[in-house]
């Protein structure tokens, strides 16, 4: 017999097996190894191989008896059976169904900190087989309105695509990778320069010299803390310096400024 697999193995039954015999076990074995449902594709190909050969009497009689069909001119050994062209037809068909199956849609909020750290959500789906839940990884820097393609994990194996939406944050503003926010000073920290305390979007706290003179409106900036990307290097994150002037200020000071003003 041919080196090719043994047909009657592949499909558990023996060689007494009746024609309704082969084709449950066909099934049985079809089902379970099935690429759509997670089946290896190779073992699939093989119990499609073995029920084309199997489940024809023809071609099970010279499986049988290749000696026998060898002396009338179609044995295996002068006209092999095309494995080649089965597995063409097999392809064909899988690409068929790869490109029937549905993509199924979903919109995930996220927040800016999502952003910056990433990490793994579950997602609930409906199927008709009721809901189910798919956990995707959130890459680092995503844009607000991008949608990634995860494959193999939306209901009956297709392909689940994720359009990501960024809830706006009252206090960091995105621009591609950088970050701004705003930081309330005293009038004289503007005037005298000092040190403040800034968060990051991950939640770092950051020491942020203020150069004496600094005005109102000025942007100051730290290099490298603003948001990761999967590629690209990571942003800044820019401060813009607001003076607070305090409530009460004495008589004494008031003098001063306005001498200072003339």
């Amino acid at each position: 017999m041919s080196t090719m697999n043994n047909h009657y193995e592949t499909l558990g039954i023996d060689r007494s097996a009746t024609a309704d015999d082969i084709k449950r076990a066909y099934r049985k074995m079809a089902s379970i190894h099935h690429p759509d449902k997670g089946g290896n594709t190779i073992k699939f190909q093989e119990i499609q191989n073995a029920y084309e050969v199997l489940g024809d009497p023809h071609k099970r009689e010279q499986y049988d008896n290749p000696s026998h069909g060898q002396s009338h001119g179609f044995g295996f050994q002068q006209t092999p059976f095309d494995m080649d062209a089965l597995f063409r037809q097999f392809g064909t068909q899988f690409n068929r169904q790869q490109q029937r199956r549905a993509q199924t849609h979903a919109v995930v909020w996220i927040t800016i900190q999502d952003v910056a750290s990433g990490g793994t959500r579950t997602v609930g789906l409906g199927s008709q087989h009721g809901a189910i839940a798919a956990d995707i990884e959130i890459p680092l820097g995503i844009n607000d309105g991008e949608s990634l393609i995860y494959h193999g994990i939306a209901p009956g194996g297709g392909d689940l695509v994720i359009t990501y939406r960024i809830h706006p944050h009252p206090q960091w503003i995105r621009e591609g990778a950088n970050i701004t926010t705003e930081r309330s000073i005293s009038i004289w920290d503007c005037i005298m320069g000092g040190e403040v305390t800034v968060r990051d979007v991950s939640g770092n706290q950051l020491n942020l010299t203020v150069p004496p003179r600094t005005q109102p409106g000025s942007i100051l900036r730290l290099r490298g803390r603003g948001l990761r990307q999967r590629n690209g290097p990571t942003g800044d994150f820019f401060v813009r310096i607001q003076a607070k002037i305090p409530d009460t200020i004495d008589d004494e000071l008031m003098a001063l400024i306005e001498k200072a003003r003339q």
